[in-house]
């Protein structure tokens, strides 16, 4: 692709979703086609057809796609790069897939050291808030999901990396087990989840707590009502809480409810909460990438 700075078209593909964007010059989006099927929707040889449709849609430019569609369920396997990493470490280790004129954001792992992670897709964000200003060099980011990020970075280069399962659990003891039928209700803001974050923030005995799910509402402590917002903040609470974030700022890269909720969460533990716009974040990192590959 080289280094000339031309139109392109950038794709956050994940597990499920897809969003593309046409990226101008200048770092403008110029058109964005929202939706498509991710990585599990998709054969191998449904790639080609569908970058054909994102391009008669976009236009006829070079691809640069970040997320699930470099993982060994995705189109082709990209190699994570190592933490420590910046925009660089990412563009050396891009994967180039031709004769397609498509590149592939290898993702972050922690290959060294004591724990064992990996991200993909979330780099791009976090690194874009960086060269876009949107974040200082040195900071925490979170990144709520299913699966929970939390990435500390390092003069501008990605140092550490913590998935944390928190909507999944939610998810699997909402549909299985003694809590099964009992997690129905609203999960929103309000007295019930910011006990559960009380409770689950510190907590070491994090089975006990969701315990107290069932046996509060059994014992009319708790109504049937508030169990699902208590549970939820038991567990938002404790992943929060295993973090470091009092008297930080912690930038959150995420809208919506679960992002709303994480933010009661962090300031509950005393963090600051700091909005960035996803979408800005990982548009600025695509347009920074791109003139170093």
């Amino acid at each position: 692709m080289g280094t000339a700075m031309s139109a392109v078209i950038a794709i956050d593909w994940g597990t499920t979703n897809r969003r593309a964007y046409r990226i101008e010059p200048d770092g403008r989006v110029g058109d964005r086609v929202e939706g498509g099927a991710g990585v599990l929707g998709l054969a191998p040889g449904e790639y080609s057809p569908a970058l054909a449709d994102l391009r008669g849609r976009l236009g006829d430019l070079p691809v640069i796609a970040a997320g699930m569609v470099g993982s060994t369920r995705g189109w082709h396997e990209a190699p994570y790069a190592a933490a420590p990493a910046d925009l660089a470490a990412l563009a050396a280790a891009a994967l180039r897939i031709e004769p397609e004129r498509a590149t592939i954001v290898p993702g972050v792992a922690l290959l060294h050291g004591p724990r064992a992670d990996v991200m993909r897709g979330e780099e791009v964000q976090v690194l874009g808030a960086i060269a876009a200003g949107l974040a200082p060099a040195d900071a925490l980011f979170c990144q709520p999901g299913t699966h929970n990020k939390w990435v500390a970075t390092d003069g501008g280069r990605i140092t550490d990396i913590a998935t944390v399962m928190t909507g999944e659990l939610f998810a699997l003891l909402k549909s299985h087990g003694i809590l099964a039928g009992m997690l129905d209700g609203a999960v929103a803001d309000g007295p019930a989840f910011r006990d559960g974050v009380a409770r689950g923030a510190g907590a070491c005995d994090l089975g006990a707590a969701l315990f107290e799910v069932r046996s509060g509402v059994l014992l009319g402590r708790r109504s049937a009502e508030d169990a699902a917002a208590y549970a939820s903040g038991v567990l938002i609470g404790n992943d929060v809480g295993a973090r470091d974030v009092a008297s930080r700022a912690v930038h959150l890269l995420a809208t919506g409810a679960l992002a709303e909720l994480y933010a009661v969460a962090i300031e509950t533990c005393d963090g600051r909460v700091v909005p960035v716009d996803a979408t800005a974040a990982f548009v600025a990192g695509i347009h920074h990438l791109r003139a170093m590959l």
